[in-house]
């Protein structure tokens, strides 16, 4: 065992298929839940096969991590009955928003569930604990407080007045900054009750769990599939009507609006510029779409391509990320600007969040719509893209709408 790393010398991989009908989330046996669903489909995990902490610093971590994967797993034995994406040995993965956080991990499970175009799996890794075990009793979150985070509300919104003022100066082209919003129960949170009651809400986002981030995230910066890719750009936001007419009139508004529409441009511009060295086509939308959630009406750009050469989705993430979405414009500049202006350390908020296997093959979102889980405590996040004709009042409300995915998830 490399107990520097919590990570053992040799797995021992076992997959096989499974006949019966699984709810994938209902049967986590633990509040130490790790989950990536949408639309029911997905993959779950509990216990701890191994664990890998990726370093900060100026190093590439994606580069660091996928090193440490292929070894892992180059060296398993491996029985795989399934052989689809998701199937044999899995880690699940949350990387720091900022280049330099020391926040990311890789956790491979010793349990998985799995389903993907029907076909359902499980997959143990050691002493072949049996993955449909019974699940221990869930709690639900009782006695909440909240209070403000890092910013006030009117912090924040001085915060974004000031980033304007760069942007007009011509500092750079967008920013985005985010806030947080801390709430505390009676008694340890679990993460199971907020993963169930986020798929019921939003089940055309990607539910996920890891370390302790839960959330749910409309964007997914990239699937890998063999040679082929996937990713769906969002930027632009409006809350949803309060009617049919309401919302037809609101995505109108947001379809129209050059303020939403520059932010936009500049995520889907650096995803084509980003993947277009990778691949050999790639296709991206000359104008975005509309994406309507529950809560909110984003506009979205989906983009889809073929790697050139043996790329796993790691290699993948270490090009995009951050995209503009949730960092800004020139990158650097951006970076500083979030760094000196929100005051705050994003922890994984913003960063990729997803799992990779042992052929590369992975998905990986945004983590937006999170909230990091310590025992009692939850810390949720919501961010805005500021541009030149960003109002200050208007990216309060837009940062509020977007906390009320985790309130509802806390609060039922």
């Amino acid at each position: 065992m490399n107990f520097a790393l919590g990570v053992p010398d040799r797995l021992v991989v076992r997959t096989v298929p499974v006949t019966e009908p699984v709810d994938l989330l209902a049967r986590l046996p633990d509040p130490s839940a790790l989950a990536w669903v949408r639309h029911g489909e997905g993959i779950v995990g509990w216990g701890e096969a191994a664990r890998i902490v990726v370093p900060g610093g100026d190093q590439d971590r994606f580069a660091w991590a996928d090193r440490r994967l292929r070894e892992l797993f180059g060296s398993a034995l491996v029985e795989d009955d399934v052989r689809v994406p998701g199937s044999g040995p899995v880690a699940f993965g949350s990387f720091g928003f900022d280049p330099k956080s020391s926040d990311s991990v890789l956790i491979v499970p010793k349990a998985v569930l799995g389903r993907r175009d029907g076909v359902t799996w499980c997959t143990t890794i050691g002493d072949g604990a049996d993955p449909l075990s019974l699940i221990h009793p869930r709690t639900q979150p009782t006695g909440l407080t909240w209070s403000d985070g890092t910013l006030t509300a009117s912090g924040w919104t001085h915060a974004v007045a000031a980033a304007v003022e760069r942007v007009r100066a011509g500092h750079l082209g967008k920013v985005v900054l985010a806030r947080d919003l801390h709430a505390v129960a009676d008694q340890s949170i679990d993460t199971r009750v907020l993963l169930s009651r986020l798929a019921d809400r939003f089940p055309g986002c990607y539910t996920f769990a890891c370390a302790g981030l839960v959330g749910a995230t409309p964007e997914l910066l990239i699937k890998r599939t063999g040679d082929r890719i996937d990713s769906l750009v969002l930027a632009g936001t409006i809350a949803r009507g309060t009617d049919p007419a309401d919302d037809r009139a609101r995505s109108a508004a947001l379809f129209g609006s050059a303020k939403d529409r520059e932010e936009h441009s500049y995520a889907a511009e650096m995803v084509r510029d980003a993947l277009i060295p990778l691949c050999t086509t790639l296709s991206v939308p000359a104008e975005p779409e509309l994406l309507t959630l529950s809560n909110v009406i984003h506009l979205a750009s989906p983009v889809h391509g073929r790697l050139d050469g043996d790329r796993s989705v790691l290699d993948v993430l270490a090009a995009l990320h951050p995209t503009p979405a949730v960092g800004g414009t020139p990158t650097d500049v951006a970076l500083d600007l979030i760094r000196e202006l929100e005051v705050m350390d994003r922890g994984r908020y913003a960063g990729p969040v997803g799992w990779i296997d042992g052929r590369g093959d992975g998905e990986w979102g945004i983590a937006l719509r999170c909230a990091e889980i310590d025992g009692a405590r939850a810390r949720l996040f919501a961010g805005c893209g500021i541009v030149a004709d960003s109002d200050p009042q208007a990216e309060l409300a837009e940062a509020q709408t977007k906390f009320r995915a985790m309130q509802y998830a806390l609060e039922g």
